[in-house]
């Protein structure tokens, strides 16, 4: 038997070990391919990481795990959230034979845990079975006072081997970290690149970054650089391995909140659900592409597309961050801002700070561009009052169905199946569980009609600070595309 026919017995094994049984087939004669349309299939192993939340003593985190029912999903399975290694760890192994923080019960049920102070570690999470597709762990910190005081929230991320996050900074006043979480039992290897209004900061400090196996590694944004930038853009880069990442960003004066990774570089973006009430809004881009891009602004409002008066385009400079100062734009409408290109696409980042509150209580979160909700998305840790939904529909208009779970303590399942008309946001009244207790979780799911983007907003009144936070809701990846295919061994005999 020949290598050619032991590679491809090989490669049928493989796939028969993924999708339970497979069969392929080559092109037929006319060159018509005849292989069967991709199957969608739960995923079956998840992992999550969590970044360390904080360092306040004053600090409380709540971090609440769900699950999405999913049809044809395992019958069995568990997930769980560990302690990742810290270096204070004695041998490095404390931490990983802790008892889970966080272990759920049952699909379709949220459940929390809470710890406080500035001593908690980052989280790796791992989910198989019934509970892996879809599930949504978020971390939510409450800081009564200090730097970053307010309400701060990030979605824990899959692992991952590059991310952007425009939105940064090293000014005066600003404290920013890039959290990095190693899931795996090998170290990984990670570059950290700074991009400011002048382009790339020099910094060799930023390069060969090593985080541990199953370990956490914070880099304090001004000891790679000795520049004060008010916006940077910043490009974490994996050489070996893959980790979780994310930017905290806390400021003195105005708050603070988490910094997600932004959407991969491309021509077109959306940047969904800026609060109503929002009274100060940054937008800050970056392209990496040698070429400069000219792109369009609007604002997806709840009664159509609109260009801001001064604003209608932004132009970015290759490898240079640019921001502009929008302030206002929303003006008492909640609204989601579409940036397309004016003539050829280039592949842009893009976030946009956002201040609520008047000066002296003014409390900041960020939202960065992201992937539209697909199939479904998925948001926890919301409560029966403070939590926004916000849906865009910056094409065709779109049907959207959203349903709430049960409370972590208790309550019963609702839906509510909404409208988005094309070129608008909308803030929809959320369907909430019957008998809710505790914090309850949305699933968003496109019925039909155009792509649609989403975020989730948690606001909480602190000493009158309007504190929140913004996730945005891209798909869960809860399912995978499988390609059917028939058998035909004729071809081990070619």
């Amino acid at each position: 038997m020949n290598r050619t026919t032991l590679s491809l017995i090989a490669g049928v094994t493989a796939l028969a070990a993924v999708t339970g049984f497979a069969a392929l087939s080559a092109p037929d004669a006319t060159g018509t391919d005849t292989a069967k349309a991709a199957a969608e299939l739960p995923v079956e192993r998840t992992s999550l990481l969590c970044p360390a939340p904080s360092t306040s003593d004053l600090a409380e985190t709540t971090y609440t795990s769900f699950t999405p029912v999913t049809k044809g999903a395992a019958s069995k399975g568990r997930a769980e959230l560990r302690s990742a290694t810290r270096e204070s760890d004695e041998g490095g192994k404390k931490g990983q034979d802790d008892k889970p923080v966080l272990e759920p019960k049952e699909p379709g049920k949220p459940v929390s845990g809470d710890t406080s102070g500035g001593d908690s570690p980052a989280l790796i999470g791992t989910a198989e079975g019934k509970f892996a597709p879809g599930w949504t762990v978020q971390e939510t910190t409450e800081v009564a006072a200090g730097a970053g005081r307010g309400l701060q929230g990030v979605n824990c991320s899959a692992p991952d081997t590059e991310f952007w996050f425009p939105g940064a900074s090293t000014a005066d006043g600003r404290t920013d970290y890039v959290h990095l979480t190693n899931p795996d039992d090998s170290a990984a290897v990670v570059d950290i690149e700074l991009y400011g209004k002048d382009g790339a900061l020099e910094s060799t400090v930023g390069e060969g970054i090593t985080v541990a196996p199953q370990g956490d590694e914070p880099i304090l944004l001004s000891t790679l650089t000795d520049a004060e930038e008010t916006d940077l853009t910043v490009h974490v880069n994996v050489r070996s391995g893959r980790v979780g990442a994310a930017v905290q960003a806390l400021d003195d004066e105005l708050g603070g909140d988490w910094l997600a990774a932004a959407t991969d570089p491309v021509g077109s973006l959306v940047l969904p659900g800026i609060p109503k009430d929002a009274t100060s809004v940054r937008l800050i881009a970056f392209t990496p592409d040698d070429t400069d891009a000219d792109l369009k602004v609007r604002l997806a409002s709840p009664s159509g597309l609109i260009t801001p008066a001064g604003h209608e385009t932004l132009h970015v400079k290759a490898g240079m961050t640019t921001a502009v100062d929008l302030a206002d734009v929303t003006r008492g409408e909640p609204g989601s801002l579409v940036l397309t290109p004016t003539d050829r696409a280039v592949p842009v980042v893009a976030a946009v700070q956002v201040m609520r509150g008047k000066a002296g209580s003014q409390e900041t979160a960020f939202i960065p561009a992201t992937r539209p909700v697909g199939t479904r998305a998925t948001s926890v840790g919301n409560t029966g009052k403070g939590a926004t939904l916000s849906l865009a529909a910056p094409g065709e208009t779109a049907q959207v169905k959203v349903t709430a779970s049960a409370g972590a303590e208790g309550g019963t399942a609702a839906s509510e199946t909404y409208t988005i008309k094309s070129g608008t946001t909308q803030d929809v009244d959320l369907p909430v569980p019957s008998g809710l207790k505790g914090t309850y979780a949305l699933t968003v799911e496109p019925v039909s009609g155009g792509p649609v983007y989403a975020s989730r907003t948690l606001a909480e009144t602190q000493g009158g600070v309007p504190a929140f936070t913004v996730q945005t809701l891209p798909d869960d990846r809860g399912t995978v595309e499988v390609p059917e295919a028939e058998q035909d061994l004729s071809v081990l005999q070619k």
